[in-house]
């Protein structure tokens, strides 16, 4: 069965909790108004990204569950919808670039950044250790940070393990056009899943964010597409089925790929 997929390309504002946290509510209620069940934010939507220190990040840290993760849950619960956001979140004496997941029934799960780029808040935080699948009951979801998406690795193995949609709560700045013009589209095209990136946009302590957040079939083409300045939301049908099927048939018998199991592990020395 299909459904409808949200994605809320803001500019959060760095270390305003509140406000960002209201931005992200009421990105969640005008999703569920437009009929979408996943509804996406950007990486660290909450805090903001550009800090010089973990120190300076600490007071916009939560934990997890948390003030956020609860008044999200809450949301999710009375709007029927399931939400991926993007924050810090604090954990004893370290910070992680995370992303929660919530839906009606409450916290489902959070997904810490496992690749770290020398950039912003990502040079003082912990890494993450699982690339995990979290089944939403409508759809399987699997969800890469940012950099992330650069290590085709992570994402072939959330595709073998059964990932319908990738999601890619992501800032990516001056300098990372490579990502919006086509990495999103080779992996979704090599992997046969949704591929769903959520960017920022506007300035924070002197760099710029390129927006241009996407939704991606799993043939490369690009369903929603948004602009380099403006706070939008993006929506587009998916149809996981349509994941499941990762055999390209053009020509039965003839034309016919299989770019994900089709693979010889075996020949990969090294990986």
């Amino acid at each position: 069965m299909t459904f409808m997929l949200a994605i809320i390309q803001m500019d959060p504002k760095i270390g305003d909790l509140a406000g960002n946290r209201r931005a992200i509510l009421a990105g969640i209620e005008r999703a569920a108004v437009a009929g979408a069940k996943l509804v996406v934010f950007p990486e660290c939507a909450l805090s903001g990204y550009v800090f010089d220190s973990a120190d300076a990040a600490l007071p916009s840290a939560e934990t997890v569950p948390g003030l956020t993760s609860e008044a999200v849950a809450d949301a999710c619960r009375k709007h029927e919808i399931h939400a991926i956001v993007g924050l810090l979140e604090r954990d004893g004496d370290a910070i992680y670039n995370s992303a929660f997941v919530a839906g009606p029934g409450g916290l489902i799960a959070n997904y810490r950044k496992c690749h770290l780029p020398i950039l912003g808040i990502d040079r003082f935080v912990g890494q993450g250790q699982d690339l995990p699948i979290y089944d939403l009951g409508f759809a399987r979801i699997g969800i890469l940070i940012c950099y992330d998406v650069r290590f085709p690795e992570a994402a072939r193995s959330l595709a073998v393990r059964g990932a319908d949609v990738i999601v890619v709560p992501t800032n990516w700045p001056v300098g990372a056009e490579s990502a919006p013009e086509f990495l999103t589209r080779a992996r979704a095209w090599e992997n046969r899943v949704y591929v769903a990136a959520c960017d920022r946009v506007g300035e924070e302590r002197g760099a710029r964010f390129i927006g241009r957040s996407q939704i991606v079939a799993p043939d490369g083409k690009i369903l929603a597409e948004a602009d380099s300045v403006s706070e939008t939301m993006l929506m587009a049908e998916i149809d996981p089925e349509y994941a499941r099927r990762k055999r390209v048939v053009i020509k039965p018998g003839e034309f016919e790929l299989d770019p994900v199991f089709g693979r010889r592990p075996e020949l990969y020395e090294g990986l």
